[in-house]
């Protein structure tokens, strides 16, 4: 009985002892709720670095995406990048939806954002180029009638496997529940280079696929990659899609810091 009580104090000791372990459970913080520093915006038509219309901003401690200063939307899509690249971790997000969409966004765009992964870096995107070629972890948020899951699967660009099945189509949906009003939702990510990913919502597995690949009609003029190619690490992003989101929490863990 007593070495049953040892047992969990030895394996925490040990565990201690692996400064490369100890590190991996670190969750980094690329939104330090103040600023956007570390962060690069691209927006369609417009220059890299450039935030038309203030549509990425900080308030009250989060960064949120806002259209009051928008007389129309006219196509503005917009993609706030992290600094660096990654390929293993875990991603946590925490979004509400708030407000109404600006005039002129598309219906598809009703109460829709995404966090694009394994993304080109902002810096390749053409000056019209509306996505960046990546997976896309679709956020949706119910429309008040009806089932409208959030944490689907878009794919600018690119393609996935699905049970051993390679997927052309642009999106597929999650198994997760509605989210109507403007309540907090927690999103996550568990990425494995290009093999398994895995959707999380609330905690609960929606969504899981593997071997994302350049791929679909999405592909800009002349990017790099053919068709095909493996994608095993790339950039994080937040959309802005023309209707307003908040987004309180943006962490990462990065799981190839414990490889080796």
């Amino acid at each position: 009985m007593k070495n049953l009580f040892l047992l969990p104090i030895l394996l925490l000791a040990l565990w201690s002892c692996n400064p490369s372990q100890a590190q991996s459970q670190e969750w980094i913080q690329l939104f330090n709720g103040q600023n956007l520093d570390g962060w690069t915006i691209k927006m369609t038509k417009h220059p890299l670095g450039e935030n038309y219309n203030n549509t990425f901003r900080v308030e009250n401690g989060m960064m949120v995406i806002r259209y009051d200063q928008y007389e129309k939307f006219d196509g503005e899509f917009g993609h706030i990048f992290y600094k660096n690249p990654y390929s293993h971790y875990k991603l946590r997000v925490e979004y509400r939806v708030v407000g109404e969409q600006v005039s002129g966004g598309a219906g598809w765009a009703i109460r829709n954002n995404g966090v694009m992964f394994h993304a080109q870096s902002p810096e390749t995107m053409l000056l019209n180029q509306e996505f960046p070629v990546s997976i896309e972890a679709q956020l949706l948020g119910g429309l008040g009638d009806g089932e409208r899951s959030t944490g689907n699967l878009c794919t600018p660009g690119t393609n996935v496997v699905i049970e051993d099945e390679l997927i052309t189509r642009h999106c597929t949906n999650s198994s997760s529940d509605t989210y109507n009003g403007e309540q907090w939702v927690m999103f996550e990510l568990v990425v494995y280079g290009d093999s398994i990913i895995h959707h999380l919502v609330n905690g609960d597995t929606v969504l899981t696929y593997s071997k994302p690949q350049v791929g679909g009609g999405s592909i800009p003029e002349g990017y790099p990659f053919p068709e095909g190619t493996n994608i095993p690490s790339g950039y994080i992003a937040l959309q802005a899609e023309s209707h307003p989101f908040d987004f309180r929490k943006v962490e990462l863990l990065d799981l190839s810091l414990g490889m080796k």
